[in-house]
Order: structure tokens, then sequence, then C-alpha cells
């Protein structure tokens, strides 16, 4: 990085600035300084405020007993919008049983307002979603997420006419199915799919990169479902902490659909053919 905008973060006796993995979205470095390591997040040509909804959520885990990196500054330098966090340490193995009652434990943080939404919009690399409050579950989570990803992938050729019959196949059994089910608007970490956990030196389960947002809880435990990153320690811990209602089976599905759809949205054709396996599934499962 260049050293006069490294000069202007807010942190003293700076020794070195390294490139490390942080996601799609975000530049991330590992900051080195006299007094420790801190981890900063770059999002050039952006105002400050790109980091507005990421901050809210990670002070949302914090009032939740949740471990997570703490906010230390957040501004804009040169024009680019920057995050910096105390830097967490990883271990090399944690409990995922210990993982699945962290997450059973932030399910019980529930919204203030007791509405469905969040304080602030999600700002990713290609979409944004409002997170507007809602009375229900279902307004918050198919009118303003699943159409607004329908719309998107309509408009970038990459659902045919065929793809969006099944979709409104599909949304009708959504919508069915969650005007049915009863949800409580639990504070969910928005972007569980395996990547975004770790332990730390101790072995304590940890969550990053949240987009947070307050939702039925089944939406984070159905997009853990994606990659296959979490065994059964997981799923039977959160289970016994927190059980999921009757008819989790099917509705898992939905949010299986929903992150399959953002990476076909933001990657492309690769992602197809799990959307499309997807919506088979729900439709056979209905």
């Amino acid at each position: 990085m260049d050293q006069k905008w490294i000069s202007q973060l807010p942190l003293s006796d700076i020794k070195q600035v390294l490139p490390v993995a942080g996601g799609d979205v975000n530049s991330a470095y590992q900051v080195e300084t006299v007094k420790g390591p801190y981890f900063l997040l770059v999002q050039p040509g952006r105002q400050a405020d790109f980091y507005a909804g990421e901050i809210a959520g990670l002070r949302a885990l914090a009032a939740a007993d949740v471990e997570a990196p703490r906010v230390i500054s957040n501004g804009q330098i040169d024009g680019d919008a920057y995050l910096l966090l105390n830097f967490l340490k990883q271990g090399h193995r944690g409990d995922q049983a210990q993982l699945g009652q962290l997450i059973a434990k932030m399910h019980r943080y529930y919204s203030p307002n007791h509405k469905f939404g969040f304080s602030k919009p999600y700002q990713g690399a290609s979409m944004t979603f409002e997170n507007k409050w809602t009375d229900t579950w279902s307004e918050l989570f198919v009118d303003q997420r699943l159409d607004q990803l329908r719309d998107a992938l309509v408009d970038q050729n990459l659902w045919s006419e065929k793809d969006l019959k099944k979709y409104n196949q599909v949304r009708s059994i959504i919508v069915d199915s969650l005007a049915q089910h009863h949800s409580d608007p639990s504070l969910l970490h928005g972007d569980f799919w395996g990547g975004n956990h770790m332990f730390l030196e101790d072995g304590t389960p940890a969550l990053i990169d949240p987009s947070a947002f307050y939702g039925d809880r089944e939406f984070d435990i159905g997009c853990s479902l994606v990659f296959g990153v979490y065994d059964q320690k997981f799923y039977s811990a959160y289970q016994k902490d927190y059980p999921l209602d009757d008819g989790y089976q099917l509705r898992l599905n939905f949010y299986s659909l929903y992150l399959l759809m953002v990476h076909l949205e933001k990657f492309g054709g690769m992602y197809a053919s799990g959307v499309n396996n997807t919506m088979e599934r729900i439709i056979d499962l209905s």
C-alpha cells in the first residue's frame, strides 16, 4: 500500500502492512504496530459509510455477547473507505459443537423493536439490500431479498423465461409455507456460509464478516448447508440448545436457494445448476 495513505491511519508506530484474504468485497490487510496487529479493510472509491452496516452488525454481535472483531476506527483516506478492527489470532482447531452453541446464543438475541430488518442497509460489491423494517419475515425475505435477486438475474441475462417461471412457482411455495410458520426476529449473521467463522488460539469460536439483520433464525442454518463446511456436531449442538420448529427440513432450502442466487448473481453461471436443483428440491418437498 501507499506509504502516504498508511501514514494517515489513526495508529502510531506502524511497522508493516501485509495483504491478507478478506473475501470478495474488500481489500484486507494485517497492520503490524509496536503495540500489536490490527485488521484493516479498504474499499476504494467509497465513502466511509460504506461500512456502516458492518459496524452496526459487529456492535449488535457485541451486544449479544458473541465473540467477534471490535471496531477501532472507520473513515475515509484519499477517497477510500476503511474499517480498522482489532486482530483476532486464529488457532488450528476448534469444536464445532461450541460453534453451534454460539449460533444458538446469537439467535436468542431479538430485535429491539420486534420487527424484521436492520438499522442499516447491506452494501456489497454489486448488491445492496435496504433492510427496511417489516412486520413479517416474508415481507423482508421474499419481497426485499429474493425478488430483488430475481430482478438482478433477469437483468443480467442469467435467467431465462423458463427459470423465471420456476422461480414464481417456488416463490408461491415459500410465501405459503412462511405464512404457516411463526418467525421471531432473531439476530442473524446474515452470511453464514462457512468462511465467516474462526476458532481463536484457545479454541473459542468467533464470527467474522457479518451482514447482520434481524430475521428468522432458520436463515443462517439454511445458508450454512450450502457448502458443507459444518459437521453433525454443529447441527446437533444447535438443535439441543435451540430446537428448530417442525417442517424446517423444507424451509431450510429457501435459505440455501437465497445464498446460491447471491452467488449466481455475483459469480455467474457456475452456480446455475445449484440454483436450479434447489428450486426443484423445494417443489418436490412441498
